[in-house]
């Protein structure tokens, strides 16, 4: 595959990344495999949104000092969002035929997530949406190029109500109490409500719905709302700067931060560094990572990254929560290539429609994840045509004033629950698109 000029920086960014992916004398000749990244490095999510892009950056670069993915290099070229709609579809249109065609997207929007669903089925480019986008999407027999690995946002509902069932004695015991449930007013927000929704149905307690206008920098109104009906529970669906926002009212609301948990867009170290102290006590569940400062993959990155002066950003946020969020979706992105090279060629660079099967034919034990540098970090993932998430396992941390620290064991959302739901609602999608479900025969080729 040539490379035009243009590619000979490595890490190319319509927003200004610096840090190489790839040594330039080396460009000419190697094979390499495009990662495109829809970064939010500005606007209301950047404190959020710029880690996770460090990490998904860093991790490529591990990679190739690995030596690729059997030899095929990564190559990662950003463009920026500011995490609105209308931007990151501009920047799917302007990424996706580079440097030989997209492997797969991260949009880390749901916005953008819901408006490119109806793109990449006729671009033929998979979708990695782990812990967004649409729920049902999780159902391969509908969504044949959408990948919620890890989890969706009725995992996380489900979990983090699991654990308040837990800390309470019971699901008994939540019969008659009231949870409010603070979300970001748009499509990201309000995927969480029906989960929260049928749980409350199956378990008597009620629901106080709480919509949270973007950016979300004014909430008096909200948590004068809170103090006048005193919910038991206060549940946020919220990111970027709207979380600790809602948190610096609880405190002036005087709403025990005990009673407060996060889905996990709503509980890393940006949220809470600036309450510092007055915010110890919130929860937030995570998907599957935490803060993993000590984890392997966090030490190798630091010895072979950033000692070697690569690094993407800081190297004080390297391990912290959003940042290994970035890395688990860049080590999800590299390994779904690694499997669809097993079938079409060790080697070899894959296209997007082959890495869509090696997404929907993942198969990574406790043991690959081990050797990848996750150990004690994550659990098996395991895909199928018809299971596009892979698994659904969930922790809990809580804030102690100034880091994160485990608070549950783990957590599985309950898919005797979820599942039938994700089939509703992807039965209802394709109703409304005139979808046919996949034959079997889809599924095997």
């Amino acid at each position: 595959m040539k490379l035009s000029s243009l590619a000979l920086s490595a890490s190319i960014v319509c927003a200004g990344l610096t840090g190489a992916l790839l040594a330039p004398a080396a460009l000419a000749q190697d094979k390499v495999q495009f990662f495109p990244v829809l970064s939010g490095r500005t606007g209301p999510v950047a404190p959020n949104a710029t880690p996770w892009a460090n990490g998904h950056n860093d991790y490529m670069k591990l990679v190739n000092v690995r030596g690729g993915i059997n030899g095929v290099k990564t190559l990662v070229e950003e463009c920026e969002t500011a995490y609105a709609t209308d931007r990151g579809v501009e920047c799917y249109e302007r990424l996706k035929g580079k440097h030989g065609g997209a492997t797969v997207f991260q949009p880390l929007s749901t916005g953008i997530t819901f408006a490119l669903t109806e793109k990449i089925p006729t671009d033929k480019i998979p979708m990695i949406t782990s812990g967004y986008g649409r729920s049902d999407s999780a159902d391969g027999g509908i969504f044949k190029w959408n990948f919620p690995l890890i989890g969706h946002y009725w995992v996380a509902g489900d979990t983090v109500l699991q654990h308040i069932a837990n800390k309470e004695g019971g699901w008994d015991k939540l019969k008659g109490k009231k949870i409010a449930v603070g979300y970001h007013d748009s499509p990201f927000g309000k995927e969480l409500l029906p989960i929260m929704q049928e749980r409350a149905a199956m378990h008597g307690f009620s629901l106080q719905l709480l919509p949270i206008p973007a950016p979300g920098v004014e909430q008096k109104s909200i948590w004068l709302q809170v103090r006048q009906q005193r919910p038991d529970f206060v549940v946020l669906q919220t990111w970027g700067v709207m979380t600790p926002t809602a948190i610096k009212e609880a405190v002036a609301t005087g709403y025990p931060r005990e009673k407060m948990f996060g889905t996990w867009w709503s509980g890393a170290e940006p949220d809470l560094k600036d309450v510092g102290a007055g915010a110890k006590g919130y929860s937030a569940v995570m998907m599957q990572h935490g803060a993993e400062f000590n984890s392997p993959v966090v030490k190798e990155i630091l010895e072979k990254v950033h000692a070697k002066g690569q690094g993407t950003g800081p190297k004080e946020e390297v391990g912290s929560v959003l940042y290994m969020r970035g890395v688990v979706g860049a080590m999800l992105a590299v390994e779904g290539v690694r499997a669809a090279q097993e079938r079409f060629g060790k080697g070899k660079v894959i296209t997007g429609e082959q890495a869509r099967w090696g997404y929907e034919n993942l198969n990574l034990t406790q043991a690959k994840l081990d050797a990848l540098g996750f150990k004690g970090v994550m659990r098996p993932v395991s895909t199928s045509c018809q299971d596009h998430m892979g698994s659904a396992w969930a922790r809990v941390h809580t804030w102690d004033g100034s880091k994160f620290v485990w608070a549950s064991d783990w957590l599985q959302a309950d898919e005797q629950i979820i599942r039938p739901m994700v089939k509703a609602s992807a039965d209802k999608y394709a109703g409304e698109k005139k979808l046919a479900r996949r034959a079997a025969a889809d599924c095997q080729s």
